[in-house]
């Protein structure tokens, strides 16, 4: 768990891979380091520590025992009890739940999508 380093700005614990969206739900992603260091979308979630939790499922996913996790001790704790399959965790309370995938999108106008349609023919004409 990371606290922020100005306790009167933010008093509000904050979790590695997790940011606060403007309208109170949680965001996850993570940096892949096999692809460049590009984020990777974990979803959104209504508690920190849900989306604390989800990090850490793709922290270990990728970096194994060398991952750096927001709850250490429920991942060591539940390293016996590990599944085949990847999108199922256990919790502490060895209650399995499925991981929920969440696309979240967000409206352009059309003029930037003229002005992105635009560049593309552009680049093809050169």
């Amino acid at each position: 768990m990371v606290k922020p380093k100005n306790e009167k700005d933010s008093p509000e614990v904050k979790y590695r891979g997790v940011r606060r969206r403007p309208w109170g739900k949680f965001a996850a992603e993570i940096r892949d380091s096999a692809r460049h260091g590009r984020r990777m979308w974990l979803g959104t979630f209504n508690t920190a520590e849900e989306a604390a939790r989800a990090y850490d499922r793709a922290a270990y996913a990728m970096r194994g025992q060398l991952a750096i996790l927001n709850f250490p001790e429920e991942h060591n704790s539940a390293a016996g009890a590990v599944s085949s399959d990847s999108r199922v965790a256990s919790s502490s309370s060895s209650v399995q739940e499925e991981e929920k995938l969440v696309f979240e999108l967000e409206y352009f106008d059309d003029k930037l999508l003229e002005e992105l349609l635009g560049n593309e023919e552009e680049k093809e004409k050169n």
